[in-house]
């Protein structure tokens, strides 16, 4: 028999795929190359593909399939699965080749006493030859078996993969990539398990999936063996890891979010069932599934991987792994590693903007955003591929409503304009697919079959951040295609205002030289959504019901202060990491009053103002007895995120600060919580938004790093009017003479003061002749919404084609 029907995983690697396939091939080529970094990898063997022709040939089953392939309508359904079925159910109950199975056998008891046990616990995974190539993502068609115990056993699972080779989804697959059904082999990975049952596992990425932002790396995980994850049977806790502060030796862990983990897979306990599902205790619901140097390990070991990947094929490579603790050991392996097929194909320089009016729409329910996408379409509910609500037959732009999917719904999905399901996560199956396919997906919404009605007609949008949302009936949607590539070169650097920390990534490709003003509020109100000093104080209200909500907000956290200062460095981070190196200019928090009033437990520590516009907000409050524990949290999260995760292009800024007394008042606080001015190259810029800010700038120039003009509140304040009354509404203008002048007075100051000078307000991206003023009188930088970039850079273009500008000014 040829001696390449076993070989050892160490034997193969990516040279092997036509025997190995892409699976194995790829463990192979990391045990060879990886471990001596070490990258931690099971040991195993591989059946080969000359193994499989040979079952197929003795088993004389190769023309029945060739038959039963010609006959599928691939435009049905009900055809291919009819087939697929035969196919899979003639391999099942084929008797396995005598000798075949002796060698098999042979193998795997070499295995069991390198780990000194009579039968070891293997994994056997299918591994294709048309899997896991960089033109055709075939990942995830075949079938794995976890927890095979045992010769008998074994074979059972050989020859169900061998079957798994005919799922519908890969039939389908490849007659979509014109690939010979008999041509394509299948080889079997049997690799020794990791007790992740007794710990934790998962997959991750080199790459954002949702933006293809390519400097993280995206990790989802939980407690148990890793099959629910891909399924979608739950919602996996997500941890993201800044690639280049890492690098460096930063602790960079920039997000982390607590899943809905209330099942875990585990061993089975007869030989009946290998795997079963148990309720999670409570404990582990609330406990991340990775300690946090479990995370940076594991990002180290995918950023030697991707690195290995990319020098081998000459480009860069992200790739798609998966991972699992030992409980036993407590070691870290990695178990699979394939390239990531999506992001890595797509062309650069896109601009895809999608803008659904919601204005007047009924929101219905939400879950996690798969893709920036959005499209309406009839509700089609199916609880499983033969249980469809009221026999409606999905029909093609239907909108699939269902738990969760799995490779057998793919068919299905092809047909789909928009998938929502009840579980899931980022990597579940259901988010995977759809990206490949480029339909908008709306997982983990929780209860959408119960929420949503047969034949309902929705719109799922994914183009509102982190966050997919279903709305009643078809919203009105805009769509605006920009090509990068067409926009002229400007001088005048160009900077972004960002205030959702789950749109970073989204926006990070578009041209800037940083970021002219990150806003605190948006993470506070969206994502903290408490009330710094009730996150202090809430055990002293004596109110049960406050207590029990903030107790729900910070779980996983170590306490409420560790709450806010994570949340808040998380947000910051995630803007800060998606347009690093470049400046980020990040507000101190400028909440009003009466806004903060809103937040949870708000109304246990904010006044009742007349006009919370111009009274107790900004600088004021940093100082203040009443609020300064709060602010040292906003100082500590900083500190965090320049410090511990690396993000020194952090600069913060000082909001509505009306006297120089007040600015340095502050500057001592700061300098309490760990915030220094000049001290790891921290610096401090001053928002201009008040009259005596520009009257007074050469005092405050001397105290800061440079000014940002707020043209909103200094509209307001030069006009003496409320701008948000409507009575006056008519009288604001950002472009009045009077407004004006002060912004030359303050440019002017600026330079000759020698500190940098900005304006992060909405008048130059709405007012092109707004923006010409400023350029003509030099100011050092311009920060616009992102939906304003492409308007405002061939607006400056055509000023300083008029002006014949020679000098390119750079903001540093």
């Amino acid at each position: 028999m040829d001696q390449r029907i076993i070989l050892p995983l160490e034997k193969v690697g990516l040279q092997d795929i036509a025997i190995a396939g892409g699976k194995c091939a790829s463990l192979g080529e990391m045990i060879s190359n990886l471990s001596g970094l070490g990258v931690e990898i099971p040991g195993g063997f591989v059946i080969t593909t000359d193994a499989y022709h040979q079952f197929l040939e003795q088993s004389g089953l190769g023309n029945m399939i060739q038959e039963e392939i010609a006959r599928i309508n691939f435009d049905s359904v009900e055809s291919l699965r009819r087939s697929g079925s035969k196919i899979r159910h003639a391999i099942s109950n084929a008797k396995f080749p005598h000798e075949l199975s002796h060698r098999i056998i042979a193998a795997y008891e070499e295995l069991s006493h390198r780990y000194d046990q009579s039968a070891t616990d293997v994994a056997v995974r299918s591994s294709a030859t048309a899997e896991d190539l960089p033109d055709a993502s075939f990942a995830g068609q075949q079938e794995s078996f976890l927890n095979v115990r045992g010769p008998a056993a074994l074979i059972d699972a050989v020859r169900n993969c061998f079957a798994s080779l005919f799922t519908d989804r890969a039939i389908s697959y490849r007659h979509q990539f014109h690939f010979d059904i008999l041509e394509v082999g299948l080889s079997v990975c049997v690799q020794k398990m990791v007790r992740s049952d007794l710990a934790s596992s998962g997959v991750a990425f080199s790459i954002d999936t949702e933006s293809g932002f390519k400097d993280v790396v995206l990790i989802n995980g939980a407690f148990g063996l890793g099959e629910p994850i891909v399924q979608g049977a739950i919602s996996p806790d997500e941890f993201l890891v800044f690639k280049p502060t890492r690098r460096a030796g930063k602790a960079s862990i920039i997000d982390k979010k607590l899943g809905v983990k209330d099942q875990l897979m585990i061993y089975g306990d007869d030989t009946d069932s290998r795997t079963r599902m148990i309720p999670t205790d409570k404990t582990q619901q609330q406990t991340f599934c990775l300690k946090d140097e479990q995370v940076l390990q594991l990002a180290d070991w995918v950023m030697l991987i991707e690195d290995y990947y990319t020098k081998l094929k000459g480009h860069w490579s992200p790739m798609d792994v998966e991972w699992a603790v030992d409980g036993l050991s407590g070691k870290l392996y990695i178990v699979q590693a394939r390239p990531e097929t999506i992001h890595s194909r797509k062309a650069p320089g896109k601009f895809t903007k999608y803008e659904a009016d919601t204005s007047s729409a009924k929101l219905l329910c939400k879950g996690i955003a798969v893709g920036d996408g959005i499209a309406s379409g009839r509700v089609n509910i199916m609880y499983s591929l033969d249980k469809r609500v009221e026999g409606h037959e999905f029909q093609a732009g239907d909108v699939l409503v269902t738990d969760m999917t799995d490779p057998d719904w793919e068919p299905i999905m092809k047909k789909a304009a928009a998938i929502i399901t009840n579980k899931g996560g980022r990597t579940c199956h259901a988010a995977i697919v759809a990206r490949e396919m480029g339909v908008p997906a709306i997982v983990g919404c929780g209860n959408a079959t119960d929420l949503l009605q047969a034949q309902q007609l929705i719109t799922a949008s994914c183009a509102e951040g982190d966050e997919g949302f279903v709305y009643d009936g078809e919203v009105p949607v805009t769509t605006t295609v920009s090509d990068i590539n067409d926009l002229p070169a400007i001088d005048t650097p160009l900077m972004l205002n960002i205030g959702s920390p789950s749109m970073a990534f989204k926006y990070a490709h578009l041209p800037h030289r940083g970021v002219g003003l990150a806003r605190e509020e948006f993470i506070i109100n969206n994502f903290i959504q408490a009330h710094p000093l009730a996150l202090l104080h809430h055990q002293s209200l004596n109110d049960a019901s406050l207590s029990n909500s903030i107790r729900k907000l910070t779980r996983g956290f170590a306490s409420e202060k560790e709450y806010f200062i994570q949340k808040l460095s998380f947000g910051v981070a995630k803007i800060a990491s998606a347009f690093y190196p470049e400046k980020v200019i990040v507000r101190f928090s400028d909440f009003k009053s009466n806004e903060y009033y809103n937040l949870l437990g708000g109304h246990y520590f904010e006044p009742s103002e007349e006009n919370p516009m111009i009274g107790w907000r900004g600088a004021s409050r940093y100082y203040s007895p009443d609020y300064k524990p709060a602010f040292g949290l906003e100082c500590e999260a900083i500190r965090h995120v320049r410090e511990v995760m690396g993000l020194d292009n952090v600069v913060v800024m000082i909001p509505f600060c009306r006297t120089v007394e007040e600015l340095l008042k502050v500057q001592e606080v700061m300098k309490e919580y760990g915030l220094e001015r000049g001290q790891h190259g921290l610096q401090l810029y001053l928002m201009a938004e008040i009259p005596s800010n520009i009257i007074l700038a050469r005092e405050f120039a001397k105290h800061i790093d440079g000014f940002s003009i707020g043209s909103n509140d200094l509209t307001q304040l030069t006009l003496g009017l409320d701008r948000d009354s409507s009575l006056v509404a008519h009288l604001y203008n950002e472009r009045n003479p009077a407004v004006k002048e002060l912004l030359r007075m303050l440019i002017r100051t600026a330079k000759e003061c020698g500190v940098k000078v900005g304006i992060c307000g909405q008048g130059p991206s709405d007012f092109p002749d707004f923006a010409q003023f400023l350029v003509e009188e030099g100011i050092d930088s311009i920060s616009v919404t992102p939906d304003s970039v492409f308007k405002t850079i061939q607006a400056i273009h055509n000023i300083e084609k008029a002006l014949d500008r020679q000098d390119a000014r750079l903001f540093v």
